[in-house]
């Protein structure tokens, strides 16, 4: 199976992540959390914009026929229109636990937006992490408490396995997922990945294969549905971020990365570290529900992107 760099945007991420493909308008998007800013990016006509954004932004999703989207901020979820900058508040999330913000998250198939947070500060803690999920009508309940650093949320082709990891155990763990209702059940470790591999974005491509990239690890893992390493692609920078599935034809896998706790040394033998990268593949992955939001729940944003 062939795997080709084909296109390296230079953004130099602070801490690049979040990337989704948005097959309605045919753009990549993704956030620099550390430098508070959202980029889109047309892949054919290699055209980039960007915004700066009212807090760090973790990690969004596209609201099914709408301009605007609904986001994971440090603090808390909230409707934004990037183009405007209007913003409007959906929950605030563990304002009593200070040393926490949000990270990871993703729509499932059914529309719902998922996301989690994770320990920043230590001394500012006094509680960990904790997976979340909004559904169509904006209720708010969680999923998993306990975590360090929530990551992989992805699902399979089915909808019927939730992956998803706390980075420093360098496990990845699938549980048993009720599309219906959004419940998860019983779980068990999907794999664990190697020394000096930390997990974190995923994807899962159209054969249920879960890609993730791994920090640290200089490194992009296929994994195979029983948890077996399938395959390994190589990245210019030891520390990729999030992983997607785009293009036309939904054969480009797209990859974020980051710069963020690199020293001089390190930042100057990876110059391409924190550049956004796009392999062609053999592979094929799934368009990605935008979140259905419930008609009683729509708000109107005068921006238009």
């Amino acid at each position: 199976m062939t795997i080709e760099l084909v296109d390296q945007v230079p953004v130099q991420n602070e801490l690049g992540e979040g990337v989704i493909w948005d097959h309605h308008r045919q753009r990549i998007w993704w956030t620099d959390i550390g430098q508070k800013m959202l980029y889109r990016y047309d892949p054919l006509t290699r055209k980039m914009e960007s915004w700066s954004t009212p807090e760090r932004l973790c990690c969004f999703a596209p609201v099914a026929g709408q301009n605007y989207l609904v986001a994971a901020f440090e603090s808390g979820f909230a409707f934004y229109e990037p183009v405007s900058g209007q913003l409007q508040w959906i929950h605030k999330i563990e304002q009593d636990n200070p040393g926490t913000r949000l990270n990871d998250g993703r729509t499932d198939r059914q529309g719902r937006f998922w996301a989690g947070t994770m320990i920043e500060n230590r001394e500012l803690a006094n509680d960990k992490g904790r997976l979340y999920c909004i559904d169509h009508e904006l209720n708010l309940t969680t999923a998993i408490s306990g975590l360090s650093i929530t990551n992989s949320l992805c699902w399979s082709p089915d909808s019927e396995i939730l992956y998803h990891c706390d980075t420093p155990s360098r496990q990845i763990d699938r549980y048993a997922y009720d599309s219906k209702s959004g419940n998860i059940g019983e779980h068990s470790v999907f794999t664990t990945t190697a020394p000096e591999c930390y997990p974190d974005g995923s994807t899962v491509d159209a054969e249920g294969y879960v890609w993730n990239a791994q920090w640290g690890g200089r490194q992009v893992v296929r994994y195979a549905p029983d948890g077996g390493v399938n395959l390994v692609v190589p990245t210019p920078a030891s520390q990729p971020t999030c992983v997607a599935f785009g293009g036309k034809d939904l054969d480009l896998l797209i990859v974020t990365s980051a710069y963020q706790g690199l020293d001089e040394t390190a930042r100057a033998a990876q110059s391409d570290a924190g550049d956004l990268f796009i392999y062609r593949t053999d592979y094929r992955g799934l368009v990605e529900a935008p979140f259905k939001l419930a008609a009683d729940k729509q708000l109107r944003f005068p921006g238009k992107n």
